[in-house]
């Protein structure tokens, strides 16, 4: 699985020329306003939150003794608890709302990879890649939301919540690439075989994912950008390891 991690994460390398060549970023429009409205919205109000969070863990503590450390702990515990839903909640959403304008570009992406302009594959409408975008991250949220929360519990055990932190983060990335992968994986496949398919590329959605955190932590232009460019790789990488499925003779392109 390693392996395949690293080659989610090198298939970024060159996006930016990818995308010029084959002119989609008026394809990103749309998606990068969704991207950057959603991301306006939800952090403002995580950081209104943020403090009644705090407030409300720190009640936990009923004695008097080291009630000020705990409190301290709180807050900064109820800070990471926003910022981890708030980045869940972003990523599902954009991905979801953005489903129907992601589908065309990884199309034209498989379509030069594969050198065919006319590809065989399940012909949906704008509305059912829609939902399709909401299922697959509706689920995915849940999931998400449900290993998040132990781990988040972790935080409060010395040591372990160094490692916590890391797991954290892989099951963020894992989500991530996963809607990534979908969009060219919603020609191909109907819902349960697609949740298979990721399984079985799990590195390769983790790779992708690790980047698209990662932009996001870079103020603004990380918003705007994470979409066109996790996309492009992810589809990259779809394409040929679906190429390898049905032909495991076939070369990498």
């Amino acid at each position: 699985m390693l392996k395949n991690i690293v080659i989610g994460i090198k298939a970024y390398f060159g996006v930016f020329g990818l995308i010029s060549k084959l002119k989609l970023w008026k394809y990103f429009a749309v998606p990068m306003l969704i991207s950057f409205v959603t991301a306006v919205a939800i952090f403002g109000v995580a950081y209104g939150l943020s403090d009644n969070i705090g407030i409300l863990i720190s009640k936990i503590w009923i004695w008097e003794w080291g009630k000020n450390t705990f409190i301290t702990i709180s807050n900064i515990l109820g800070a990471l608890i926003i910022i981890v839903i708030g980045l869940i909640l972003f990523k599902h959403i954009i991905m979801a709302l953005s489903a129907p304008f992601m589908s065309p570009v990884s199309e034209k992406i498989e379509a030069y990879l594969t050198g065919s302009t006319s590809l065989s594959h399940r012909n949906t409408t704008f509305l059912q890649q829609l939902w399709r975008g909401i299922r697959i991250n509706g689920r995915n949220l849940f999931m998400e939301l449900l290993l998040t929360i132990p781990i988040l519990l972790l935080k409060f055990i010395p040591v372990v919540n160094i490692f916590s932190t890391v797991l954290l983060f892989l099951v963020q990335s894992y989500y991530a690439g996963f809607g990534n992968m979908d969009y060219t994986l919603e020609r191909h496949f109907r819902y349960g075989e697609s949740l298979k398919f990721v399984r079985q590329h799990r590195g390769l959605a983790i790779g992708n994912g690790i980047v698209f955190i990662s932009l996001l932590i870079i103020p603004l232009i990380g918003v705007i950008l994470v979409l066109p460019l996790s996309v492009t790789a992810a589809s990259l990488k779809t394409v040929e390891a679906l190429e390898l499925k049905h032909n495991p003779n076939a070369t990498s392109f």
